[in-house]
């Protein structure tokens, strides 16, 4: 049986980051993907202009477009400073979201990402996603984030992941989508580097027996 699936990252290029891989599967296996954006990633730089948020957008699409998801929201949210609004308003957008769309399965943020929208957004979705009779929903994931995750505060608890999905065949799809990002990529040694997130790949895939996975956090799963 297929299903619906909803990512729901604080900037475009999370989504990559994170799950693209899985997404690439979920497509392929005849899956449903929706992406939601929180925020547009840019729009808290010292020199942004119109123009990087326009190439941002259109990276999204085409990066998207590679992994196979069906539609893409942005929510226009003020970029790094979701900690500006009030929680309920994040909440009821998003509500207002997963109404239409009734996902089985949703791919989102670890609580403790250094990032703030990243932390946010985590909240935002457990917060929507109370358990509620008639619901569809049967698993909320958090996943990592390079140069975000692993460099969480010491005083939050660090990424421990308990779930993995062998990316095994769409590894290589994850990489090209990245590519659509090239502004926000780094040269290797950064933990956001094409060859450092196909490392982490790698060993996340050989903790597990696999040639590659990405791997999330169980925070809810529903028999």
């Amino acid at each position: 049986m297929t299903k619906t699936v909803l990512v729901v990252a604080a900037h475009p290029d999370d989504e990559t980051l994170g799950c693209g891989a899985t997404l690439a599967k979920h497509a392929v296996c005849g899956d449903t993907v929706y992406v939601i954006f929180m925020a547009d990633g840019v729009g808290s730089r010292l020199f942004n202009s119109p123009e990087d948020e326009a190439y941002r957008s259109s990276a999204a699409e085409s990066a998207c477009a590679i992994l196979g998801v069906h539609s893409i929201d942005h929510f226009g949210f003020k970029d790094n400073r979701l900690d500006s609004y009030d929680l309920l308003d994040l909440v009821q957008r998003l509500e207002s979201k997963l109404a239409i769309i009734n996902p089985d399965i949703i791919y989102t943020h670890n609580a403790s990402d250094l990032n703030v929208d990243h932390r946010l957004t985590y909240q935002t979705v457990m917060t929507a996603c109370r358990p509620l009779p008639g619901s569809n929903l049967r698993a909320i994931l958090s996943f990592e984030v390079p140069s975000s995750t692993e460099w969480s505060p010491s005083h939050l608890p660090p990424f421990k992941p308990n779930y993995f999905v062998d990316i095994g065949g769409y590894l290589e799809r994850k990489l090209d989508a990245l590519n659509e990002y090239q502004l926000e990529m780094r040269a290797f040694p950064h933990a956001r580097s094409l060859e450092a997130i196909e490392y982490l790949a790698r060993y996340r895939g050989a903790s597990v027996g696999m040639t590659s996975a990405e791997s999330f956090f169980v925070e809810r799963m529903f028999g």
